[in-house]
Formats: structure tokens, sequence, C-alpha cells
């Protein structure tokens, strides 16, 4: 019975620095299990390379003067592949690891990081796991939560809460606390009719179908604050 043969997973090492590539090429066939299909010091010959080689991983300098690693990886994602990157920098800045990620990129090393953990990263991506060492890994995600806030911040004039009236916010504010509105209409002195007039008042001005989207929309747009900013004014 013949032993099925398993294909060592292909890499290409695009980097500027020739000593540096290869350094990283000589690790990459000594260390590990990869077999390196190409190495360039061009980011416009690396993506060429990716065209013609399709490898499952690539390993890409993000800083080179003739086109960086983040356009390098954009062309390549458009490219559809199927190959996973990670990228290669000297700098652990915030906003260059959030960039490298939104735009593709499944992993981020530091070329001032032990060898072993490249060999590690390569392997965790490889794999389809995205890879972030534990120093970064923080910085990032809260890097990517503060530029998800400002992307997503409705400006008070575009805030469709400032269309409520007082006894619309009182209503809403008793919906996102989860009660019904036969506990809101006790709550607040008034019937069932009114509560669900109120309610339907609601959904129209937060251009919303249903109490869950009011919910998540009042939530999500700052109500909380805002009742708490007309409470202390």
């Amino acid at each position: 019975m013949m032993r099925e043969f398993k294909r060592k997973a292909r890499v290409l090492l695009i980097d500027d620095n020739s000593d540096h590539l290869r350094g990283i090429k000589e690790l990459v066939t000594l260390e590990s299990s990869f077999d390196v299909v190409g190495a360039t010091t061009s980011a416009n010959l690396g993506i060429n390379l990716a065209k013609k080689y399709r490898p499952d991983l690539i390993l890409m300098d993000i800083n080179m003067p003739e086109k960086d690693g983040l356009q390098a990886i954009q062309e390549i994602e458009k490219l559809d592949l199927g190959c996973r990157i990670i990228a290669l920098s000297g700098y652990d800045d915030s906003d260059l690891i959030f960039r490298a990620m939104k735009i593709g990129a499944k992993g981020y090393i530091l070329k001032t990081m032990a060898s072993a953990q490249l060999i590690y990263a390569m392997d965790e991506v490889a794999s389809g796991k995205v890879y972030l060492p534990s120093a970064l890994s923080s910085r990032f995600f809260e890097y990517f939560q503060d530029s998800y806030k400002e992307e997503n911040a409705i400006s008070e004039e575009e805030n469709l809460l400032t269309y409520l009236t007082g006894r619309e916010e009182e209503v809403l504010e008793l919906l996102t606390q989860g009660n019904n509105y036969k506990a809101i209409a006790g709550k607040l002195f008034i019937s069932e009719t009114t509560v669900k007039t109120h309610v339907n008042n609601i959904f129209q001005k937060l251009q919303v179908n249903d109490r869950t989207q009011a919910v998540l929309y009042a939530l999500n747009n700052g109500f909380a604050n805002r009742k708490r900013a007309k409470l202390t004014a």
C-alpha cells in the first residue's frame, strides 16, 4: 500500500533588507517544515511570484521603499490567491498593526522577535489561525476598539435620540431595563394603550421596527450618557 504523500506548505519571503531576507530564508529552510518557493527584496517582484507560485504563506516586510508592504498586501488580497500573509516590521506601532490586519494580514511579527516565535507564528497562520504576539495583542485590540468607536460615532445632529420627547425617553429607558408594556404603564401611571402609542412613536423616530432594535440603537448611541447628562445639568 502506497504511503500518502503530504505536500509541504510553501512560503514566499519578501523583505527589502537582503541580509535579513537571507537570514529568514536560512531559518525557515533549516528549522521549519515549510518549503521556500521564492525570496525577493522587491514588493513588485514578490507580487508576481505570488501569482506564479500561489504559496500557502507569505512573509511580507511592511517598510519597503519601492512599494510598501501594505500596498503589496492589498494587491495580493485582490488577486484572491488563497495566500495567508504575515506582516514583518521593525515597528510595534499600533496604527501600523491595525492597518495591516484590517487589509488582510493574518499575523504581525516584529523583526526583533526570537526565531522560534517566527516559526511558531508561521505554523499558526498556515493552519488557519491569526497570530499576534502577546506583547502586541492587547495594544492592537485597544486600538481596534478606539477606532471602531470613532468610525461608528454619530454626531449630535445625526443622533435620532434627539427627536424623542421627555416622556418617550422615560419609556425607552424602561424598555432598556427589560420592562414589558404593562410594567412600564404601572411605573409611569399611564395606560398600556398610551405606552404602546409612545413606543410606536419611538420606533418611527429611531427608524426601527421592534423594541430590540430600539434598545440596541439606544445603547449604541449614548442613551445612558445623555440621561446622566440631563440629570446633572
